[in-house]
């Protein structure tokens, strides 16, 4: 069993109470969301490097190609500004940082970059809904359920899989394949997620489901 496999099976259990839902992908309608891995918080170089966003990338790309495998939608986020003034709001206030819109730093990590027609959403806020097209692409596809992946867990990925709840998607929330600044607030989202909004599950739960 690898570490993060090892990490993942503690988690679980640590939300066991609050993990009660579960439902089968429709996997004909059915897309798999990627936000924000960027090199901003995925390379070891980027401003706001997120150390544990490493153990997502290898589950991501399995997740990749399960969905490719299938023809099944995979839809990016890159969360960028052109300035706070333009249209940083709270979030350039609250962070002393941002992804400029353009920069290398705003690219998708390259071992997960988009494949041709794989669909890129730059937006401007925590949800992936907020401000972009994200919704008309899903209805436009017939998307009924949504797979989330991505950083971070419980700003970004937590706050996607939220507005999809209250849009009437379907959501599968992945906890080894999504990751934050660290462990505490990443098992605290996933309480929350699971609580309220989406199951929890493995990247070979879904893969099991895409077979």
């Amino acid at each position: 069993m690898s570490a993060i496999d090892a990490k993942a099976a503690v988690w679980l259990r640590e939300i066991e109470a609050y993990n009660t839902h579960s439902f089968e992908l429709d996997r004909e309608h059915t897309a798999l969301l990627i936000i924000d891995m960027q090199n901003f918080f995925v390379h070891e170089t980027g401003p706001a490097y997120l150390p544990d966003s490493q153990y997502t990338i290898k589950n991501i790309q399995k997740l990749q190609k399960a969905f490719r495998a299938k023809n099944l939608p995979i839809i990016f986020t890159s969360h960028v500004h052109k300035s706070p003034e333009f249209d940083g709001g709270n979030l350039t206030w609250w962070w002393a940082e941002y992804c400029k819109e353009g920069s290398a730093d705003a690219e998708i990590f390259e071992p997960i970059k988009p494949a041709k027609g794989e669909k890129l959403i730059h937006k401007h806020r925590y949800s992936a809904f907020e401000g972009t097209d994200l919704e008309i692409t899903l209805r436009t596809l017939g998307v009924k359920d949504l797979v989330v992946t991505g950083v971070m867990t419980n700003l970004c990925c937590e706050t996607t899989a939220r507005y999809a709840f209250n849009k009437d998607y379907r959501v599968q929330f992945v906890c080894d394949a999504t990751a934050t600044a660290n462990e505490d607030l990443h098992v605290a989202a996933l309480k929350n997620i699971a609580f309220g909004f989406a199951p929890v599950v493995l990247s070979e739960n879904i893969i099991d489901q895409m077979k």
